[in-house]
Parts: structure tokens; C-alpha cells; sequence
């Protein structure tokens, strides 16, 4: 019975360890949507989770261009 607890331990702490980086995934995974680098946020999540999602969700988008640098349509006169 008390040989089987280290392998207990060790299926326990595996599965706590491959959890935690499924979950890191998520704020790498909006931070890459908005144009943002995903290893970046990947690695931030793994330490601080919290933190990173925050930023992720609250980081500018980078895909779309700004309104200030679009042409405008030429004004014709009246």
C-alpha cells in the first residue's frame, strides 16, 4: 500500500503541472489575437497568471490600423 503513494503523488503533480499550462495558454492565446507576442504572454502567464490576462485583455489591438493613419475620402467642394 505505501509503495503506491509516490506514484500518487508524482500523477497528482503532473496533472496540477499540464493543468497549469493549459491555462496559460489563455491570456497568450487574446494577446496573439490582438498582435501581440505569444511566447511573451505564454511565459508571463506561467509566473503570473492574473497579471497576465489582465494585460492581455486590456492591451491595445495592434491588427487594426489606427483611425489617424486611414486616408480619409478627398472633401469635394460644394
Amino acid at each position: 500500500m505505501w509503495a503506491f503513494i509516490p506514484i500518487i503523488n508524482l500523477i497528482i503533480w503532473l496533472s496540477f503541472a499540464m493543468i497549469w499550462i493549459a491555462i496559460a495558454f489563455w491570456p497568450a492565446r487574446v494577446a496573439s489575437r490582438k498582435g501581440h507576442s505569444f511566447i511573451g504572454y505564454f511565459v508571463l502567464s506561467l509566473f503570473f497568471f492574473p497579471l497576465a490576462l489582465i494585460l492581455a485583455y486590456l492591451s491595445a489591438d495592434r491588427t487594426t490600423p489606427l483611425a489617424s493613419y486611414t486616408a480619409a475620402a478627398p472633401v469635394s467642394p460644394p
